[in-house]
């Protein structure tokens, strides 16, 4: 009699062992919870490659009119180009690729806040269709290049547009054809909106200003990179890198690239243009003719 209560016992064990063996399996959820979606991500398509766009995938984009910084769009322009911003924007909420502290704030004309990134204002393309403002969907570029001043939001332009008032050394305005007067000028800046100059005493992919021990690099800075990734509205093949004393020098239809060194890597600064006369170091223009 007492060795089968003993069985029994055991039974009872086992069976209460089991069961909760299975509650336990059935309680516990292993599976990972889906990672929440980032504020900004890096999407690809095989013509622009990277570029920024929301948790939605809805493409964000620059304008070229932005060149100190400012939000230009004003009045009309904000319903077809609406500002994009995230409020308190942290670095958890970036995708892989994209760094804190390339973003920034600042308040429009309008009163609303707008997201930056590397210094340009942030915007969506809402076109006019029929009569109605109707955003881009997922994975549409169809604003890049629009009015060749608009352009997809890249995290690694080496050359961007922009339309500014040239501004000389000498205080005064300059149109395109470096004649004294008020006119906006399409031309080249790098990434972060610092303006690019041509020399005109240079020849086909040959600096002849930079001296062998760069003494005078501090008063015109060569544009220093290898990189060539420039707006669509651009054509890359017209882009190379020149070797200038060891160092890379990106050259465009020929021309050594170069900063000014009076612009002090200011945004919208065009400084040169006048110095040491007009036209001496124009700035160059998709339209710049090919270096002899």
């Amino acid at each position: 009699m007492k060795l089968k209560q003993i069985k029994l016992a055991l039974v009872a064990i086992m069976a209460t062992s089991i069961f909760v063996s299975c509650s336990n399996d059935k309680d516990t959820d292993n599976t990972p919870a889906p990672e929440a979606k980032k504020e900004i991500s890096l999407s690809s398509s095989t013509t622009l490659g990277s570029y920024l766009s929301d948790k939605d995938g809805k493409s964000l984009y620059f304008f070229g009119s932005d060149a100190k910084g400012q939000a230009s769009c004003t009045g009309g322009c904000e319903a077809v180009w609406p500002a994009f911003y995230v409020d308190n924007l942290t670095a958890d909420k970036l995708g892989t690729g994209l760094t804190f502290s390339d973003f920034g704030t600042i308040t429009t004309s309008s009163g609303k806040k707008q997201l930056t990134y590397k210094g340009w204002p942030l915007y969506y393309y809402a076109p006019n269709i029929n009569g109605t403002n109707t955003p881009e969907t997922k994975g549409q570029t169809t604003g890049d290049g629009v009015g060749g001043i608009w352009f997809i939001a890249k995290p690694d332009y080496s050359v961007m547009l922009v339309k500014s008032q040239l501004i000389g050394h000498d205080g005064k305005n300059y149109k395109s054809d470096y004649t004294a007067g008020d006119g906006l000028t399409t031309y080249f800046t790098d990434a972060n909106g610092s303006t690019l100059y041509t020399f005109k005493n240079d020849n086909f992919k040959k600096n002849n200003f930079t001296k062998a021990d760069f003494s005078n690099n501090a008063v015109w800075p060569i544009y220093e990179t290898d990189k060539i990734v420039v707006p669509s509205f651009l054509d890359k093949s017209k882009f190379s890198v020149i070797t200038v004393f060891g160092k890379s020098q990106l050259t465009y239809n020929g021309w050594p690239l170069y900063y000014f060194g009076q612009d002090a890597s200011v945004r919208g600064s065009n400084k040169g243009i006048s110095f040491p006369s007009p036209g001496v170091w124009p700035v160059p223009v998709k339209d710049s003719p090919i270096a002899i």
